[in-house]
């Protein structure tokens, strides 16, 4: 299901609302409660996981990038730490 941003134009307050395609707009301001309520326009906010996407079938070595971090900073930093270590002692 998508999360749809609401901001209210009578208090401005904005939410964030999961709700299905189907569903109808939400109106009514959960802080005012007037009936101002409107849908902005944002991107879209979800992660396609598990196997059959691009990111986990067709790229190779060092271009997967499934967790969003870089396996070479944790080899840097046990290197690093071994270096302190030495001149410590």
């Amino acid at each position: 299901m998508p999360i749809y941003e609401y901001q209210c134009q009578k208090c401005g307050n904005e939410l964030e609302a999961l709700q299905k395609i189907s569903d109808a707009p939400l109106v009514d301001c959960p802080e005012c409660h007037a009936p101002e309520l409107k849908k902005k326009v944002s991107a879209a906010a979800f992660r396609l996981k598990g196997g059959g996407w691009y990111e986990t079938d067709f790229k190779t070595g060092s271009k997967k990038n499934l967790h969003g971090g870089s396996e070479s900073s944790s080899s840097s930093d046990s290197s690093s730490s071994a270096s302190e270590s030495k001149k410590s002692a």
